[in-house]
């Protein structure tokens, strides 16, 4: 193979992949226990939780009204949300200094 079929594959395999990661952050993954459904995209990140009032009071899951179910999945969702963003930026600053600040594209 020469330089230049070398070089056509590794675009056509550079094209392919940003359609699977654009593919990706359109698709959403749902998993479910016991009364709580979370959900995330492609890339793993963390889109949102729904919390049944039986996962809240199992034995009377009447006694749990709406507005405490949101409060509960708005400070949830934050708390995943905010970890999240932490460890990205970790990530991120311990990924410069070993490549001395220069951006790799795909590292981070």
């Amino acid at each position: 193979m020469n330089m230049m079929q070398m070089m056509q594959k590794a675009q056509s395999i550079q094209k392919k992949l940003q359609e699977t990661q654009a593919e990706l952050a359109k698709t959403d993954y749902e998993a479910s226990t016991g009364g709580v459904v979370a959900v995330c995209d492609g890339h793993g990140k963390f889109k949102s939780i729904k919390i049944s009032k039986e996962a809240v009071n199992p034995e009377n899951p009447e006694s749990v009204d709406d507005d405490t179910i949101e409060m509960l999945e708005d400070v949830i969702s934050t708390a995943i949300k905010q970890a999240s963003e932490k460890a990205v930026a970790e990530m991120e600053t311990k990924m410069k200094a070993i490549t001395g600040g220069i951006n790799i594209p795909g590292l981070f």
